[in-house]
């Protein structure tokens, strides 16, 4: 019967903001909302850069007035990087330097960095190259002398979360069931990286989306890795080999000769005005699609050692799409929403706005409002005071 009922609703005003401020203290998930890789690689912009970075300090000063500690306020990501085309190396560098750019604008918004610092986190992927067996440690390394050494963090600032999710663009149609093998040797990298966590891609994630079949034994990867594998118990029991160490240090090398690059142009929103980044993730990507077209890069079961049958795409046995009855659901759903709070979702809308104009946070009042008005109606309303995004040609 509460379904869709909020708690102010249905409680007195004292007891549902007591409950409200405590509840916000322990709340834990992240906000992905990282606008500098949508910009340089995902293509799901609809913000002005300037207005979306804005609403993003909004998000994490609002985490700081109410002492959201364990929700974290961004995932600075380098997965959609990495799926758009970009090498390992390019990866991390573009990540950390994203993340270095938040750190500036929040600082120059007055916040502390030991208010902020512990309420970021990175998002990698893990391909099958050997670069990414010490993506983390040498992410790690670079963001704690940083904010160690240039920023004065205190020791929770320095520690650099991530999550590491196994390489989607590694997945193939063909001889689909080898994927689980590619996806099983990049969750060894993360754990053995010692990654705070991690996501396995299903199978069948290059034909479909995943069914619960091929879901279970993703996640049987990392339960089998974790409980079953003795090595997986100690932490990281391959630092201190030769190769990994040369490792870390040649792309912590590579790292920071990339971040003079961007410096070179203006900084990441300077590097991002002439598509710097874009432009250099495409060209790795073009590149990566010539070795496995010419087979310099082998790929089994796709451009080498193919079956008797030549290696065909695999057809998928299901597909999971949302029936007729679901989609008039949701539009109904979402109909009577609209007609239902008409005249709460305005009143919120407008003070939206009005703290748009004004440069009050917008998130404080996105928290009510969402309440009874729609993401489209509240996006809708965000264009007319922040602009929509268009990219540069």
């Amino acid at each position: 019967m509460l379904l869709g009922v909020t708690g102010d609703q249905v409680l007195p005003a004292d007891v549902y903001q007591q409950i409200k401020s405590e509840t916000l203290t322990q709340v834990r998930g992240t906000v992905q909302a990282d606008i500098l890789k949508e910009d340089q690689a995902q293509n799901t912009c609809i913000f002005s850069t300037e207005f979306a970075l804005r609403l993003m300090g909004d998000v994490q000063q609002y985490f700081i007035d109410k002492g959201v500690r364990n929700f974290y306020s961004v995932s600075i990501s380098g997965y959609h990087i990495a799926e758009a085309g970009a090498n390992p190396i390019t990866q991390l560098a573009f990540t950390l330097a994203n993340g270095f750019t938040y750190v500036e604008y929040y600082l120059s918004r007055g916040m502390s960095i030991n208010d902020f610092g512990p309420n970021l986190s990175f998002f990698f992927s893990n391909g099958i190259d050997p670069e990414y067996a010490v993506i983390g440690r040498v992410a790690r390394r670079v963001w704690a002398k940083a904010l160690a050494r240039k920023y004065s963090a205190n020791s929770r600032a320095q520690m650099l979360k991530y999550h590491i999710q196994t390489s989607g663009r590694s997945l193939h149609a063909q001889e689909i069931d080898f994927n689980d093998i590619r996806t099983t040797l990049q969750a060894l990298y993360a754990i053995y990286d010692n990654c705070n966590s991690l996501h396995t891609n299903a199978y069948d994630e290059a034909i479909t989306t995943p069914t619960e079949e091929s879901v279970r034994r993703a996640m049987a990867i990392q339960l089998i890795i974790n409980r079953e594998l003795g090595l997986a118990k100690n932490e990281n029991p391959l630092q201190g080999s030769f190769i990994i160490e040369e490792l870390t240090d040649l792309v912590e090398e590579a790292v920071l000769t990339e971040f003079d690059r961007i410096t070179e142009r203006g900084g990441v929103l300077g590097a991002m005005e002439t598509m710097y980044q874009r432009s250099k993730i495409q060209e790795e990507s073009l590149h990566y699609e010539m070795l496995k077209h010419t087979g310099e890069f082998p790929i089994i079961g796709v451009n080498t050692f193919l079956s008797s049958k030549g290696s065909p795409t695999v057809l998928p046995k299901e597909v999971i799409r949302a029936t007729e009855e679901e989609k008039e659901y949701q539009i109904s759903m979402l109909s009577n929403l609209h007609t239902s709070n008409a005249d709460k979702s305005m009143e919120g809308i407008a003070r939206i706005q009005d703290a748009a104009i004004n440069n009050r946070n917008m998130f404080e009042e996105l928290m009510e409002t969402c309440k009874y008005a729609s993401l489209g109606q509240i996006t809708n309303a965000l264009f007319e005071v922040g602009g929509q995004y268009r990219r540069n040609m």
